[in-house]
């Protein structure tokens, strides 16, 4: 080993090609959202040198990204909906994570919407025969 070269724990992702427009899977396996950014440790610029750790991800994030790709621009932080790295169980063509989307705030929207506008259409709250 050279004097520049560690061991790392984990594994090295490029997060446009293994993480970003992926779909999440929950431990259910039922999709609850896609990944638009992720949020990483702080670190400056310029602070990663030859054998040392670099940037390690915290979060993936899903939120309101339309207006901003078509416009540009960036949602505010507080709109966003995270998914803690520690969750995820595998990442392949799609990211599982190993709890109940329902314990997510990723879904409040979907959970906002059965049940203040399916669930007041008649024959909106059971299940389809």
């Amino acid at each position: 080993m050279t004097k520049h070269a560690s061991v790392r724990a984990g594994r090295i992702l490029d997060a446009q090609l293994h993480l970003l427009d992926r779909q999440v899977l929950d431990a259910d396996r039922v999709p609850i959202a896609a990944v638009d950014d992720i949020e990483l440790t702080d670190i400056a610029s310029g602070d990663i040198a030859v054998g040392t750790e670099g940037p390690i991800i915290e979060n993936l994030l899903s939120g309101p990204v339309l207006a901003t790709r078509i416009f540009g621009g960036r949602p505010p932080a507080s709109r966003w909906h995270r998914v803690p790295w520690g969750l995820i169980t595998e990442l392949g063509t799609a990211i599982r994570i190993s709890a109940p989307g329902s314990d997510l705030d990723v879904t409040w929207v979907e959970r906002w919407m059965r049940d203040h506008v399916i669930g007041r259409i008649p024959g909106g709250r059971h299940a389809p025969e």
